[in-house]
C-alpha cells in the first residue's frame, strides 16, 4: 500500500429501476463501505464514488410497465436506492446519476476522443425496425413465440418461461413490444470498439500483472481472452441515453455499458475539481468492487476503453462478489423474492447494524451464499447480543459499579500472566484485521472482531471482579471469606488492584473493540464512543492496539444495551412476508400471461437393465474449479474437476446453458471411468450427468456439499 498516495474506490452504479436488495448490499456496496471506512481511518485521501445508472433498456421497460416517462423512472429510484444506502450507512462521497449534464459531456468527450483517434470500427448492419414507431428496437422491445416450450411472450433475448437464451431471429412471429406491429429489418449504422486490438494489452495487464485478483474475476477474465475478443458495438439504436456527437448519428445513443463506468468519472468531477489526480495520475489505486456479473465490463471492457483513450489509470484490483441467495432461492425481482433494503429499515429501525454484520458474515465472497431469517435471528442473538454487546455491556456495569464511573488505574506491580496476554492480544487482533481487510477478506476480518469480543468475555470470567469486590468488602466488614478460599489471606491493596486492572484493561478493550468494528459497524460504534465519551479522532487507525485509549480517572456515561434479541415471531413475519410476495408476484404473472402450452413430454424409459449393470459405473461427486469456452464450438466448455484424488478435464456440452464463470465451484457427478475420448483435440476424461427440464439443463448434484471424491450409491 506504500506506493499510492490516494485511493479512488468504485462501486457498480446501480439501474434506476427499482428498489436495492440484501444482495446488492452483499454484493459490492457494503464491502466497498468496510474497505472505505478503514481507509479514512488510515487517513488516507480517498474517494469513493458512485451513482444510479439511468440509461438502458431496463429503464425503457419500466417506463412502459408504470405508464410514465424514463425520466420519471430514474427520478423516482434514484431518490428510493439513494436513500436506502444512506440509511445503511454506505458513506458515498458522491452519490451521482448519468442524466446529469457533467455526465453527458464527459462520456460524449470520451467517445469523440478515441472517434478522432481512428479507434472505431464503422458497420452497418440489419436489425429489427418497427415501421409504426419509427425506431430500431432492442432485443427486449422484440416479443414472439419460443421455439423450445411455446411461450407467445418471449422476449427477443430470452424466455422467461422456460429460461431459454434466445436471439430475436429464432422467435417465431416477431413482433413490436411497443406497437404490436410485425418487424422489418432495416440496415442501421454503428460504432465497434475492436477489443481483440488489446488483447496483448490486456492479458500483460490481467493474466501476467495480476494473478493476485480473486480467482472468480481472474478465471472469468482468463476465460474471456482464452476465447478471443471480438468488436463490440459501443453505440445503440434508441432515444434515451446519451446521444452520439456525430453529424451522421441521429437517433443513436452510446452504449450504456460504454457509458456507465465513465459515471465513475464524471461522478468525480462532480466531486472535486481535482478530479484528475484520482484518475490520471500513476500513484492513485483505483479499485472497483462489483458483483460477479459485471466483471467482463470491469475487467476487460473498461480498462481496455481507458487504455485507448489514454492518459487514465486502470483499476488495481476488482474484488467481485457473487450472489447472495434468500431462502436458499436465487434472488428474483420478477417474482419479488427479495429482501428490499427501504423494507428491511421501516420492519427493524436502528438495526441496520444487524443487517450489516449478518450480510458481511455470510457475505458471498468465493461462491453463491445463503441468506436465511433463521441465520440471521441466530446471528445477531447469539455474538452480537451474547458475545459483542455482552461484553461491553458488562464492562461499563461494572465499571460504574465497581469503579464508581471512573477509568480506574493498571496497577503494574500486580499484573498476572493472564493481563499481560491480553494486552498483547490488542495488537495482535489489529495486525489480523489489518491485513484480512487489506486483502478484501471482510468476512475473516469481522470474524477477528467478534473473536476479540470473546477473549474480552473470557478474561473478565477469569479476572472475576466482582467475585474480588465480593471479598474486599467481607474483609472491609469483618466478615469472614468462606466462599472464594483461593483469595485467603489477601490484602485489601491487592483486591483492589486486581478489581481496578480487570476493569482498566476490559475498558481499553472496549476502545480498541470500537475502532476494529467501525468499518463494519459504524451504527454501534457511534453508541460505544458516546458511552466512553471519546470524540471521533479516537477510532483512527493508528491508535488501534493502544492500551492507553482511555485516561486514568476519566468519568465514563452509563452502560446502553448496543443490540437487541431478535424474536421467533419477528423471523416468522419475514419469512410469511417472503412467500407472499412471491405469491402476489405469482398471481399478477399468472393473469397477464396467455394459456398454457402443453409442456415437453418426460423422455420415454430406456430398456431395463440388471444390477451388475449399474455397479459397472464409477459416479463421484466432483468440484468444477475451472470452465472455459472450446474455441470454435458454441456448445462445448472445457472443466477441470477435482474429484478428491485427482483432477480431471472434461469436456461437456453446457455451453448453451451456463456461462463458465457462474459454474466454477458448483459440485456435480461424473462418470468417472468412462473411457477418454478426444473432443475438439481435448481429452475429455469422464462425462458430467445432467438433468433436463423443458430444455433447461441442472446439475445432478448431491443436495448438500460434500468431499470431492464421494462416491454416488
Amino acid at each position: 500500500m506504500t506506493k499510492f498516495n490516494r485511493y479512488l474506490i468504485t462501486a457498480a452504479l446501480p439501474y434506476a429501476n427499482g428498489p436495492v436488495h440484501i444482495g446488492h448490499l452483499a454484493g459490492c456496496y457494503l464491502p466497498a463501505d468496510i474497505y472505505v471506512r478503514y481507509l479514512r481511518a488510515k487517513k488516507a485521501d480517498v474517494k469513493f464514488v458512485c451513482g444510479t445508472d439511468e440509461h438502458g433498456v431496463p429503464i425503457t421497460i419500466k417506463a412502459m410497465k408504470e405508464g410514465i416517462t424514463p425520466q420519471d423512472v430514474v427520478d423516482k429510484y434514484h431518490k428510493i436506492i439513494g436513500d436506502s444506502f444512506a440509511a445503511m450507512g454506505i458513506s458515498f462521497d458522491i452519490f451521482a446519476r448519468t442524466s446529469a449534464p457533467i455526465h453527458h459531456k464527459t462520456s460524449q468527450d470520451f467517445f469523440l476522443k478515441m472517434y478522432n483517434d481512428g479507434l472505431f470500427e464503422e458497420k452497418e448492419s440489419e436489425q429489427y425496425f418497427d415501421p409504426e414507431k419509427q425506431m430500431f428496437l432492442a432485443d427486449r422491445y422484440i416479443v414472439g413465440t419460443c421455439p423450445n416450450c411455446g411461450n407467445d411472450k418471449a422476449y427477443g433475448d430470452q424466455c422467461e418461461r422456460c429460461g431459454r437464451t434466445l436471439s430475436p431471429d429464432e422467435l417465431i412471429n416477431p413482433h413490436s413490444a411497443l406497437s404490436n406491429a410485425p418487424l422489418v429489418k432495416k440496415t442501421t449504422k454503428h460504432w465497434y470498439m475492436p477489443l481483440q486490438n488489446y488483447e496483448p494489452w490486456l492479458r500483460e495487464y490481467i493474466i501476467e500483472g495480476h494473478k493476485e485478483w480473486k480467482n472468480n474475476v481472474y478465471g472469468q477474465c482468463k476465460s474471456w481472452l482464452d476465447s478471443g475478443l471480438q468488436s463490440r458495438a459501443m453505440t445503440r439504436d434508441s432515444n434515451w441515453g446519451i446521444k452520439v456527437p456525430l453529424a451522421d448519428a441521429e437517433g443513436k445513443v452510446l452504449y450504456v455499458w460504454f457509458d456507465a463506468p465513465i459515471g465513475y468519472i464524471s461522478a468525480t468531477k462532480e466531486l472535486t475539481e481535482n478530479w484528475a489526480d484520482y484518475w490520471c495520475k500513476d500513484d492513485t489505486k483505483l479499485v472497483h468492487f462489483i458483483g460477479k456479473d459485471n466483471i467482463v465490463f470491469h475487467c476487460i471492457i473498461f480498462p481496455a476503453m481507458l487504455k485507448a483513450h489514454g492518459g487514465f489509470v486502470v483499476p488495481d484490483n476488482v474484488p467481485a462478489n457473487e450472489f447472495l441467495n434468500i431462502e436458499g432461492e436465487k434472488v428474483s425481482t420478477s417474482r419479488n423474492w427479495a429482501v428490499w433494503v427501504n423494507d428491511y429499515i421501516q420492519d427493524f429501525p436502528d438495526q441496520q447494524d444487524v443487517l450489516r454484520y449478518v450480510l458481511c458474515a455470510t457475505a458471498p465472497e468465493t461462491k453463491d451464499n445463503d441468506f436465511t431469517w433463521k441465520d440471521f435471528q441466530d446471528r445477531n442473538n447469539n455474538e452480537l447480543v451474547a458475545v459483542f454487546g455482552n461484553f461491553v455491556n458488562r464492562t461499563m456495569v461494572l465499571m460504574h459499579k465497581l469503579c464508581g464511573g471512573k477509568v480506574p488505574p493498571l496497577h503494574e506491580e500486580f499484573m498476572e500472566d493472564m493481563d499481560r496476554e491480553m494486552l498483547k492480544e490488542f495488537g495482535l487482533a489489529k495486525e489480523k484485521i489489518e491485513n484480512s481487510i487489506e486483502n478484501y477478506r471482510f468476512r475473516e476480518a469481522l470474524s477477528e472482531v467478534i473473536e476479540f469480543a470473546r477473549k474480552g468475555n473470557q478474561y473478565l470470567q477469569k479476572s472475576e471482579p466482582w467475585i474480588l469486590s465480593s471479598v474486599l468488602e467481607k474483609i472491609k466488614s469483618g466478615e469472614p471469606n468462606t466462599k472464594h478460599p483461593q483469595y485467603e489471606g489477601k490484602s485489601e491493596a491487592y483486591l483492589q488492584a486486581r478489581i481496578d486492572i480487570s476493569m482498566h484493561i476490559c475498558l481499553q478493550m472496549t476502545a480498541n473493540l470500537a475502532i476494529f468494528a467501525n468499518p463494519f459497524l459504524p451504527f454501534t460504534t457511534k453508541k460505544i464512543c458516546h458511552m466512553l465519551k471519546v470524540v471521533d479522532r479516537m477510532l483512527e487507525w493508528d491508535n488501534a492496539g493502544s492500551a492507553t485509549l482511555l485516561s486514568v480517572g476519566y468519568t465514563l456515561r452509563g452502560p446502553e444495551l448496543l443490540f437487541k434479541k431478535v424474536e421467533d415471531e419477528e423471523v416468522t413475519a419475514q419469512v410469511k412476508k417472503l412467500h407472499d410476495g412471491l405469491k402476489q408476484a405469482m398471481e399478477a404473472a399468472a393473469a397477464a400471461a396467455p394459456a398454457q402450452v402443453e409442456e415437453t413430454p418426460v423422455a420415454p424409459a430406456k430398456p431395463e437393465i440388471q444390477y451388475d449393470d449399474f455397479a459397472k459405473l464409477d459416479l463421484r461427486v466432483g468440484t468444477i474449479l475451472q470452465a472455459e469456452k472450446v474455441a470454435k464450438a458454441d456448445k462445448l466448455l472445457k472443466l477441470l474437476v477435482d474429484i478428491g484424488t485427482e483432477q480431471r478435464t472434461v469436456v461437456s456440452g453446457i455451453a448453451m446453458h451456463f456461462a463458465p464463470e457462474d459454474i466454477i465451484g458448483k459440485q456435480v457427478t461424473l462418470v468417472a471411468n468412462l473411457a477418454p475420448r478426444k473432443m475438439r483435440g481435448i481429452e475429455s476424461q469422464g462425462m458430467i450427468l445432467m438433468a433436463e427440464d423443458n430444455g433447461k439443463l441442472v446439475f445432478v448434484n448431491p443436495a448438500e456439499a460434500v468431499k470431492p471424491g464421494s462416491g454416488v450409491n
